[in-house]
């Protein structure tokens, strides 16, 4: 480089002689690119800077980490854990203890184990002294490229720390002390010890703390006994014990359990021969344990749970973050609900396991979910039955009323109650009872299938699954005459929801679980938004729908629904009596109860008209006590009297006879054998001018003659605030 320099020198001042001393051009370039970009060279310098500023600040805290102080009495220290949840009423309806909690010594551990636990939470647990800057540094560059948490960085030391001192708030100061208190905890005891705590107390689902009483509570026995694959299953669920837990998901555990295998194989604590075998072990699972008795709606809190999850909490931010969790559940409904599942159903011999009954209440105003159960029992099974797809049955005939209302057709019009086919489809009516012509909401009252059959026609499929579609049933629906009867699935959930745009002026309500929550300090960190509400059938036809469906409460198959209050609703049976519901409501609160078998097998007799219509009225009774007797705020609907009786098969709806009885399924009625009209309204209006020459208020005499007791006339409706969520331009 110094010949280079004198070489330069040498060079210009030649030049310079040669130019009578002034610069040449080669001398002006050669000085020009000597001379530094101040840009790059500033940016260098700051890259330094930057660089030497983090060293010494992970030096000062690495120092600061090594002067810490062990921590007092800290092996016999308990973690504080009161997350709660709380109904609307204030009564604790779960508190998230340890319901199971057993201890362990680090040498009864089995290997395996241990080696499962560090090949997933932590490989360097021995080698580091309670964090991993290292690892930190990699999983945030991670996140940070994948734009959300796609890598954790706590140490087995951190996630102790956290269990035994602190919440679970995901924040950066709450980060800072957990690798302080990690630090400390590393002074304190030896790394076995740090193992053994961490065992002995982290959570692992299903209401288990510690290693020993997750093997009792999953496979029902000692830790010692469990093989390899059962111990790689425990080993996988700290990272989301609700997600992971075989009880909810036996499928995504197992994947998860091949997921520890395989970082066992690759840290060589298992062979490829011990990989390739044990993660195609089936998992076999313990019963139910009965702890689970102590969670007062347990069917509830999953669903809490589920929307807590949405909101972006784990079940160990919940389990061990010391929240309270006000809930919308009415305590005294729920505690009603429950007995009356159990009662009535013991009352007509539904005892086994395989007997099942789920129930679904909330208020149509403003969505909160009054009570909740998926199950008769849930120490017998987890699953959800108001989220289960099964048929409807007449339930849905409803939805095939409002679409004829909305098209401008009267609960008094009058339709054919005679046998129809349509193609090679002939749907009956229960016992072969047929009325001849009779006004459209005594056709509803008595659950006649050949008259929903005949209003499905006239208004058109495609309508009656758009109003479906509007009310919120999500399930796929057929393109076939037979949903009129009730023959696709849909979830006990969405039904209900349903019903509540007829409570509520034709306003569709999204239920909600969650009211407040509020950290242990008592700080609000989630408040539940006003519901929305969305207008999805006029108030004329809403109005309309319930005036027609108190006329089955009163007179027709939902008679044993009547709780002595203004209230509506509809009984459904499916075929062979596989399924039987009854979805109700009053101005305040709407509900639907299904019954039936596990296994789609015959309850034998079971009908939306008593069973299920009998849990409704207990349930309800208690219900609606705090909101007195009003009645519905809509204009008066005068359903004019007919001589046909209201009350001649007090099941009239149940079985319906058309479909076909091999598998449940209904026989299939193709379209293309009917001509429909081409549009609703125009079929509505040629069916309104073949009516003109009728009187409205008699009726011919019946195809099947039976003794017709004259109907009673409908009460006179009384005066009561309008819901709320109807908007006062249409009260």
């Amino acid at each position: 480089m110094a010949r280079i320099r004198r070489q330069d020198l040498y060079d210009d001042n030649r030049d310079r002689r040669n130019s009578g001393g002034k610069p040449t051009v080669e001398q002006k370039a050669r000085q020009v690119k000597k001379r530094p970009n101040p840009f790059w060279s500033n940016l260098r310098s700051l890259i330094i800077f930057v660089i030497a500023c983090s060293l010494a600040a992970v030096a000062a805290f690495e120092l600061y980490l090594s002067s810490l102080t062990p921590i007092k009495n800290l092996e016999s220290f308990k973690p504080n854990i009161v997350t709660q949840f709380y109904s609307h009423d204030g009564q604790i309806i779960k508190t998230f203890t340890a319901y199971s909690s057993e201890k362990i010594d680090i040498t009864d551990v089995p290997e395996d184990l241990i080696h499962a636990i560090i090949a997933t939470e932590d490989k360097n647990f021995y080698s580091h002294h309670g964090y991993d800057l290292t690892g930190l540094a990699r999983s945030t560059v991670q996140n940070v490229i994948a734009g959300h948490v796609v890598q954790g960085a706590s140490t087995i030391t951190q996630q102790l720390a956290r269990i035994l001192f602190l919440s679970n708030e995901k924040t950066f100061d709450r980060k800072i002390k957990e690798i302080i208190i990690a630090s400390r905890i590393e002074k304190t005891i030896p790394k076995d010890k740090i193992l053994e705590m961490y065992l002995n107390n982290v959570y692992l689902g299903s209401g288990a703390y510690g290693v020993e009483s997750a093997a009792k509570t999953y496979f029902n026995k000692s830790l010692n006994k469990c093989t390899l694959s059962e111990l790689a299953l425990i080993a996988g669920l700290p990272q989301a014990p609700s997600v992971y837990s075989p009880f909810n998901n036996k499928k995504l555990a197992q994947q998860r359990r091949n997921q520890v295998l395989l970082r066992m194989y690759k840290m060589h604590y298992i062979t490829k021969e011990q990989y390739e075998k044990e993660k195609e072990t089936p998992v076999k699972l313990t019963s139910v344990p009965k702890f689970y008795t102590t969670n007062k709606a347990p069917y509830f809190t999953d669903y809490v749970m589920n929307e807590l999850a949405k909101m972006g909490f784990d079940e160990t931010d919940i389990s061990q973050g010391g929240y309270k969790i006000i809930t919308t559940l009415d305590y005294k409904t729920q505690e009603k609900l429950n007995e009356a599942i159990l009662k009535n159903m013991r009352a007509y011999g539904l005892t086994k396991k395989n007997h099942q009954a789920a129930v679904f209440s909330f208020s149509p105003i403003d969505g909160r979910i009054i009570a909740y159960a998926g199950g008769k029992d849930y120490t017998e099974s987890q699953y959800d039955r108001v989220q289960a797809i099964r048929p409807a049955g007449s339930a849905f005939k409803p939805f095939v009323y409002a679409t004829a209302l909305e098209h401008d057709m009267s609960p008094n019009d009058l339709i054919e109650d005679k046998p129809i086919t349509i193609g090679d489809w002939s749907p009956k009516n229960y016992g072969s009872n047929y009325r001849g012509k009779i006004p459209m909401y005594m056709a509803l009252t008595i659950s006649s299938n050949v008259c929903a059959v005949r209003l499905i026609q006239m208004v058109g499929i495609r309508a009656v699954i758009q109003t479906a579609r509007t009310l919120g049933i999500t399930t796929p629906l057929e393109f076939d005459y037979t949903i009129a009867l009730g023959s696709n699935g849909s979830k006990l959930f969405e039904l209900t929801r349903a019903y509540g745009a007829f409570a509520n002026g034709g306003y569709v309500v999204q239920p909600f679980a969650i009211e407040r929550i509020e950290t242990s300090r008592g700080k609000v960190v989630y408040r539940a938004p006003k519901a929305k509400a969305s207008r999805q059938l006029s108030m004329k036809t809403a109005a309309e729908m319930t005036a027609m469906l108190k006329s089955v409460v009163k007179h027709g198959t939902g008679r044993g629904a009547d709780i002595g209050v203004p209230c509506a609703g509809k009984t459904g049976t499916t075929d062979n009596y596989k399924d039987a519901s009854f979805v109700g409501y009053t101005p305040t609160v709407v509900t639907g109860v299904w019954v039936g078998n596990d296994d789609n097998t015959t309850t034998k007799s079971i009908q939306g008209g008593n069973v299920p219509a009998r849990i409704w009225h207990d349930v309800m009774i208690t219900a609606v006590e705090q909101f007195g007797k009003s009645d519905f705020n809509y204009p008066e609907i005068e359903l004019k009297a007919s001589g046909a009786s209201k009350q001649e098969d007090e099941n009239a709806d149940e079985t319906p006879a058309e479909t076909n009885e091999t598998g449940g399924q209904v026989t299939s009625a193709p379209v293309e054998h009917i001509t429909p009209a081409t549009n609703p309204k125009e079929a509505i209006q040629n069916f309104k001018k073949q009516q003109e020459h009728q009187h409205q208020t008699t009726a011919p005499v019946p195809a099947n003659p039976a003794p017709t007791p004259a109907a009673p006339a409908p009460a006179p409706a009384t005066t009561a605030p309008i819901p709320m969520a109807v908007p006062e331009s249409v009260r």
